[in-house]
């Protein structure tokens, strides 16, 4: 199970404060390491082309309530709406491609707290 986060970053864009987003992806298992080595190798300069910024991309250090002790990945985008361009681009899907079914993930998109 995903662990909530709460961040609270706002940016300004023309005078209009805006909310960052991030995905949040926590792997609940990993069938195939090979696959998913080969899905980071595309999809993580895929990410960044797409204005991403990795926070995170390691094993929690300790985990909660159901936490589940696998990878865990957090990446900042300036805006919802490059969070969801970065997943629905042409890049980042040939990298879910290569992924298969060689893992077992919950992804998210989550937009940060203004104020």
């Amino acid at each position: 199970m995903c662990s909530e986060i709460v961040v609270r970053v706002l940016l300004t864009e023309g005078g209009e404060t805006m909310a960052k987003a991030y995905w949040v992806v926590c792997y609940r298992l990993i069938s195939d390491p090979t696959a998913r080595e080969k899905y980071s190798k595309l999809g993580g300069p895929a990410v960044l082309a797409a204005g991403g910024r990795f926070l995170t991309r390691s094993v929690p250090a300790k985990t909660y309530e159901h936490g589940i002790k696998e990878h865990t990945v957090v990446v900042e985008f300036e805006s919802l709406s490059q969070a969801v361009a970065a997943h629905d681009s042409p890049a980042y899907q040939e990298a879910l491609a290569v992924l298969g079914k060689a893992a077992e993930r919950d992804f998210r998109i989550v937009e940060g707290i203004e104020g």
